[in-house]
């Protein structure tokens, strides 16, 4: 079986960070694993508290997983501090890390900034030159490339600017008023346009962790990366369409769809 590490904070309702992670890769059929950067106490209505891991004990849990089960990919998701990106960055260059999947969780749905600016220029100089595709949305696109994004070709050129300048490849998430649910995978050879429909659920908590983690456990499993990116999209189609609806604010996604019918 291949494996897969998640390097992401704890959502105590379960529909993002590591709980959503491992329910990803279980359901995409590689073995999940986890280093857990923060606990959170949160539901589908918000975020009550956070405590951040100590990056020595983070270094520790990283440690262990690599030297026992070796991950065939890693994705990491929302890190708050810059010492820990770089405790992360550290251990990723130490083992050889494969197929990194980087979630550069920088800016909520709503424009709220996330993380420290401290945390972004190192995220940028330490993490993503690291990475084999990073998942931005289009606010995070924004903050990468320096550029506004307000079309289909602004979304093709910040890509691309990203792309040249971090050498990893880029997928830029649509929506946000620029499309549907269509996303760009800019990687070297130019880019490829992933079509999505979008489907009519207010219930989207933890979509961005998801799409990450499916999409390292297809590198995982061997996937090239266009192929990687296109079924992890149909896997959250499949996750959105079973219509779950769990909570009083935005509930989770039905990552185990194919255990209900």
């Amino acid at each position: 079986m291949k494996t897969a590490l998640t390097i992401a904070g704890s959502d105590s309702s379960g529909g993002a960070g590591i709980q959503a992670d491992i329910k990803t890769m279980t359901a995409n059929g590689v073995y999940a694993m986890s280093a857990i950067t923060a606990l959170t106490a949160q539901n589908t209505t918000g975020v009550t508290g956070i405590m951040e891991v100590e990056p020595d004990f983070l270094a520790l849990q990283l440690e262990a997983v690599f030297t026992d089960i070796y991950p065939d990919a890693v994705k990491t998701g929302m890190v708050s501090s810059g010492e820990l990106i770089r405790t992360i960055a550290e251990k990723l260059k130490k083992f050889d890390a494969k197929n990194i999947v980087v979630d550069p969780v920088m800016v909520a749905t709503s424009g709220a900034k996330l993380i420290s600016d401290d945390a972004i220029e190192v995220l940028k100089s330490e993490l993503l030159p690291l990475a084999a595709v990073i998942t931005p949305n289009i606010p995070e696109a924004e903050v990468l490339s320096g550029m506004t994004i307000s079309n289909e070709e602004d979304m093709i050129a910040a890509a691309k600017a990203v792309y040249e300048q971090y050498g990893c490849s880029v997928l830029c998430k649509g929506g946000h008023q620029i499309n549907d649910a269509n996303d760009l995978l800019y990687r070297e050879g130019g880019y490829v346009w992933f079509k999505g429909k979008r489907i009519d659920n207010p219930n989207t908590h933890g979509t961005g962790c998801t799409l990450s983690s499916a999409i390292a456990s297809n590198l995982a499993k061997g996937q090239a990366l266009d192929e990687a990116v296109e079924q992890a999209k149909k896997y959250i189609s499949g996750a959105l369409a079973a219509m779950l609806d769990l909570g009083k604010g935005s509930g989770p996604l039905a990552h185990n769809y194919m255990l209900l019918s």
